[in-house]
C-alpha cells in the first residue's frame, strides 16, 4: 500500500506546528523542506543537534521523514554560485541520516544564469552533460561515504532532461549512492504531452527499478502565457523550487488539476515500486485536502 505525504514547505509555521499541522490532515509521511520559522538550516547551520531535533519532532507526530529537499541548480554559470549550492548540498547528505532519511534529491540543473528552470542551449551539449555528470559523481561519493542516497530528478528543461539521458547518467556513474526521484510530469514538453501513455510507459520500464520516491503534481499545456510561472502559497520566504507552475508550454499544477494519466501513472508505481512513498506538490495549503482526496481516491480505485 503507497503511503501518501507532502511537502514539509507547503507549511510554513515553527518547527512543532508545522509537523503537527501535517498530521492532522492525515499524512503518514513527508518529504522535508529545511525551512522553519524557529530553526536555522542554512548553509553552514546544520547540526547533528538540530537534525535530530526536527526528526524526533516528526517522528513524535507519527509523521517519519521519507526524503530531504535539496535543490539548487548545480551548474549554475557562475563558478562561486556553483561552488556555493554544490558545498550546501553535500552539507545537506552528510546530516541525511540524522534527519531520519538517506535520501536526498535534487535535479541535474540548467547553465540558464537567469532560472533554474527553464532551458539553454549548453544544457544539450557533451560539455554540458559532463560538467553535470562530475558534479553529480562527486554528490553520489559524498551520499555514499555517509550512508546516504541522492536522488536524481529529471527535468525535461535542466540538463538530465530525459528518459535517454537519465538512463546515461545511471550507465556512467554505477554507485548505490545515485538513485531516481519519480515525477512523470517532469518528461513532458510540447512535443509529446500529446503521447501520455507512451511516455509514461516509457518512463516506468526504462527507469522503475531506480525509483525510492515519488511526487504527485499534474501536467498540462500553457495558455499564451509562455512565461516562467510561480504562485503564492502564503510564505514570503518560500523556496522558488516551491513556487514554480511552469514554464513555455507546459503549466505544472496540483494533482487533479492537468491532463496526467493519474489512472495509469499510480497503477505503474504500484506495480513498479510499490514501497515508494507518493509526495504531493505545487499547491498551497488551502488546497491540500482536495488533493489529497484525489490521490486517495485513485489509489483506493485500484486497491494501491
Amino acid at each position: 500500500m503507497i503511503q501518501v505525504g507532502i511537502f514539509s514547505g507547503y507549511f510554513p509555521y515553527e518547527l512543532e506546528t508545522t509537523a503537527k499541522t501535517i498530521r492532522d490532515l492525515g499524512f503518514n509521511t513527508v518529504q522535508l523542506d529545511l525551512h522553519f520559522k524557529d530553526l536555522d538550516l542554512s548553509a553552514g547551520q546544520i547540526t547533528k543537534e538540530k537534525a535530530k531535533r526536527v526528526s524526533g519532532t516528526f517522528r513524535d507526530n507519527d509523521l517519519p521523514i521519507c526524503a530531504i529537499s535539496g535543490y539548487t541548480n548545480i551548474v549554475h554559470p557562475d563558478p562561486e554560485h556553483r561552488k556555493a549550492n554544490v558545498e550546501y548540498l553535500k552539507e545537506i547528505l552528510r546530516n541525511a541520516r540524522s534527519f531520519g532519511t538517506p535520501y536526498v534529491i535534487s535535479e541535474s540543473g540548467t547553465f540558464n544564469p537567469d532560472s533554474e528552470w527553464d532551458h539553454h542551449p549548453h544544457n544539450r551539449t557533451e560539455d554540458g552533460y559532463e560538467q553535470v555528470r562530475s558534479v553529480l559523481t562527486e554528490l553520489a561519493q559524498t551520499a555514499y561515504d555517509h550512508g546516504a542516497t541522492f536522488l536524481l530528478e529529471t527535468y525535461v528543461n535542466n540538463v538530465i532532461g530525459s528518459v535517454r539521458e537519465t538512463v546515461r547518467v545511471f550507465n556512467d556513474i554505477r554507485t548505490p549512492g545515485l538513485e531516481l526521484l519519480m515525477d512523470p510530469t517532469n518528461y513532458f514538453d510540447g512535443n509529446n504531452i500529446d503521447d501520455m501513455d507512451t511516455v509514461l510507459n516509457e518512463v516506468f520500464d526504462t527507469l522503475g527499478d531506480r525509483v525510492r520516491v515519488a511526487h504527485a503534481k499534474d501536467v498540462k499545456r500553457s495558455g499564451e502565457d509562455k512565461s516562467e510561472k510561480h504562485a503564492d502559497i502564503g510564505d514570503e520566504n518560500a523556496l522558488a523550487s516551491h513556487t514554480f507552475r511552469g514554464v513555455g508550454d507546459i503549466e505544472l499544477p496540483a494533482a487533479g488539476l492537468g491532463s496526467l494519466n493519474y489512472d495509469l501513472y499510480l497503477q505503474r508505481l504500484a506495480e513498479r515500486n510499490p514501497n515508494a512513498p507518493l509526495i504531493i506538490e505545487h499547491l498551497d495549503e488551502s488546497d491540500v485536502p482536495r488533493a489529497k482526496q484525489f490521490i486517495v481516491e485513485t489509489l483506493k480505485k485500484y486497491g494501491i
